[in-house]
């Protein structure tokens, strides 16, 4: 069974950066695609941005484009979100998540595992 968990999350001001790490169980990181997404309160989960396997494409929400950057380190099993310039309309929890390929992919369809989630709060 693959473990997702990601860790990082915290309170900062608008304006502020954070960075979000995810540790993925399994001897094959490399191979799977990596996924940030983030729910809003009473709000549906939206995607936020994807890295490849390699960790050589990565495709982000508009909403972040800019501001986050995605990156992976496969000897570690882990990826980062970066988010810089941060939004109180970026507070939400933040989830990991493993897809079924190595191609970077938008749609929660072709992820198969998933952390718990990190709050992000920023606050203005």
């Amino acid at each position: 069974q693959v473990q997702v968990v990601e860790s990082g999350g915290g309170l900062v001001q608008a304006g502020g950066s954070l960075r979000l790490s995810c540790a993925a169980s399994g001897r094959t990181f490399s191979s799977y695609a990596m996924g940030w997404f983030r729910q809003a309160p009473g709000k549906e989960r939206e995607f936020v941005g994807t890295i490849s396997g390699s960790g050589g494409s990565t495709y982000y929400a508009d909403s972040v484009k800019g501001r986050f950057t995605i990156s992976r380190d496969n000897a570690k099993n882990t990826v980062y979100l970066q988010m810089n310039s941060l939004k109180p309309e970026d507070t939400a929890v933040y989830y990991c998540a493993r897809a079924r390929g190595v191609v970077v992919v938008r749609s929660e369809m072709h992820y198969d595992y998933w952390g718990q989630g990190t709050q992000v709060t920023v606050s203005s």
